[in-house]
């Protein structure tokens, strides 16, 4: 079944403002409509033209939305179904900052092992706290936008198309604002929900630049979310234990609120599922990584934007990138087509679509993230 969701919808191929609507098994959902007809909670930031003012309002708005719009929309809602021709998602949100963590253990050891086979398998600072680092915001775009093959340093003054594109199957966590630091039991207040996130990476121009400061250009140039984001709220069933951690996290990130979530990701290449990644193998929460960002007296912006990094479970049929699926470029993937691929070709499409469990039992569908590869300029 599809999750509770919000998005912003335009007519497609035509610039104006959009509208916010809700996903529901009937179809898209005017609501900001809906709100205003029947007297729904806070009508006017449904009828704005992006989720931004609904962001801004913090949680005891959130929760007043979705939970009428949960009760709202298992009636009768027709008249409110928009018409699905010549519609098209658009980014719900203006992102104000966007950082990418390192989250999973299990990617961060593939990713390690890759990279140095007779190195250290994790640096000495990974369990101790979520490493991340500071992304393009003016680079995220919705599902469906094309992505140009970017040019970048492979090697030692050779600039040129990456040769090695990849892919990361990653939740986002879009945020509301805060003042300064958020403890743990504070957290998920400030998160409003989660959407599907690929982090497109050029393994090749990231590997030459990456010390001693961290990527650049191998990841700035492109990161596409789902169209749709699913309120916290609609993900109660699927909050989990972590995985076990040895060392357990220092007492500032320990609480009630480090919960996991377990949600079930596919990675398709050209129609081919070439992937499963478990959300549930992450080993940072998303309430850790609230909390560690803001520790400093950062303060969080409406619209903020959290990405996991790439999921990868135990097996090779669990890993979400192409770095680790063909082991840095040395084993093929079988992809569409009855191609291979160790990494993407123009014109390549990339999929990621996710379910969660749903309040009562069954999946919740999380929509989808997609994007296909355009040559280099």
């Amino acid at each position: 079944m599809r999750s509770l969701a919000l998005g912003v919808v335009g007519g497609a191929g035509r610039p104006g403002p959009g509208r916010v609507v809700a996903r529901s098994a009937e179809g898209v959902v005017d609501v900001g409509s809906l709100a205003d007809v029947e007297g729904g909670p806070h009508p006017e930031l449904l009828a704005a033209t992006t989720l931004d003012p609904l962001l801004a309002a913090g949680r005891p708005a959130w929760r007043e939305v979705h939970g009428w719009l949960a009760s709202r929309l298992r009636e009768d809602h027709a008249p409110y179904v928009l018409p699905p021709a010549g519609l098209e998602l658009r980014l719900p949100f203006t992102v104000a900052d966007y950082v990418d963590f390192f989250a999973c253990e299990r990617h961060a050891l593939n990713a390690a092992t890759i990279a140095r086979p007779s190195g250290a398998a994790l640096p000495p600072n990974w369990k101790h706290l979520p490493v991340g680092y500071h992304g393009r915001a003016g680079t995220v775009r919705v599902t469906g936008t094309p992505v140009q093959r970017p040019r970048g340093q492979v090697a030692a003054g050779e600039l040129a198309p990456t040769r090695q594109l990849d892919v990361e199957v990653e939740l986002g966590f879009v945020l509301g604002a805060s003042g300064g630091p958020v403890a743990m039991e504070d957290a998920l207040d400030h998160v409003f929900g989660v959407v599907l996130l690929n982090d497109w990476s050029a393994r090749d121009v990231q590997a030459f630049e990456s010390r001693p400061l961290g990527p650049l250009l191998g990841k700035s140039f492109a990161t596409s979310v789902s169209g749709w984001v699913t309120p916290l709220d609609e993900l109660a069933a699927a909050w989990t234990d972590p995985p076990p951690r040895d060392p357990a996290p220092p007492s500032y990130l320990q609480g009630s609120t480090d919960r996991g979530l377990d949600v079930a990701c596919e990675l398709l290449v050209n129609g081919a599922t070439v992937s499963r990644p478990p959300a549930v193998d992450l080993h940072w929460t998303a309430a850790q990584l609230v909390t560690h960002l803001t520790t400093n007296g950062t303060p969080l912006r409406a619209g903020d934007l959290l990405g996991s990094g790439t999921i990868s479970g135990a097996r090779r049929d669990q890993r979400g990138c192409l770095l680790e699926l063909s082991w840095g470029g040395t084993e093929p993937v079988a992809v569409g087509g009855g191609a291979s691929r160790t990494y993407l070709e123009d014109g390549d499409e990339v999929v990621i679509a996710a379910t969660a469990p749903a309040v009562g039992g069954g999946r919740l569908e999380l929509g989808e993230v997609r994007g296909r590869v355009l040559p280099a300029r």
